[in-house]
């Protein structure tokens, strides 16, 4: 049965990306060089983003990316939006899906292309805050950066209510601790 996992890079003070939104600038480029090195962690991390079946990106993360050139590792996009799509994704990338019924049916539209594979969520923060608030999120895999940005987007800043985490693995490295989370709802 299909996971939705939201894989995530964040500082310890919750921001995933800096001020403008731009995960390549200032402080959230700092972010992701953990996936840089070879260990056998960011190995395994690799091969789970590779097997995903599907991706569920925020609108914006999609653009900002342009949608991954099409497909995310040969691997379906889906995108909720309330705005139809670009004429780029519409036309020159039809792997990308953009759905304006909810994230809920976005989510079941991922899961039902991804199999028997796991869905891999790619943010933003109002995406995951929104799959949380629909109870569609399985589970929550962060990986802590030993830094302190200060300023930013914060991945939850705005939720429902409480939500209870089980920690089901935790890897500690130089570079950042992977924390993987299934969510209780």
């Amino acid at each position: 049965m299909s996971r939705s996992v939201l894989d995530m890079s964040m500082s310890l003070d919750g921001y995933v990306a800096d001020p403008n939104d731009y995960l390549g600038g200032e402080g959230g480029e700092r972010l992701h060089k953990w996936a840089d090195a070879q260990t056998g962690p960011v190995q395994q991390f690799q091969s789970e983003w590779k097997a995903a079946g599907a991706i569920l990106a925020g609108r914006r993360t999609a653009e900002l990316m342009d949608h991954w050139g099409g497909d995310h590792g040969g691997a379906p996009i889906f995108v909720p939006s309330h705005r139809p799509p670009s004429p780029a994704a519409r036309w020159i990338h039809p792997l990308v899906t953009y759905v304006n019924d909810g994230i809920a049916s976005a989510m079941a539209q991922a899961k039902s292309a991804a199999g028997d594979r796991d869905v891999q969520v790619r943010g933003g923060a109002y995406t995951v805050q929104k799959a949380l608030e629909a109870g569609v999120l399985d589970e929550v895999q962060i990986h802590h950066i030993p830094v302190l940005l200060g300023a930013g987007h914060r991945l939850f800043d705005v939720l429902p209510s409480e939500i209870e985490l089980e920690i089901i693995q935790v890897i500690d490295t130089p570079q950042a601790t992977h924390i993987r989370y299934r969510v209780r709802y």
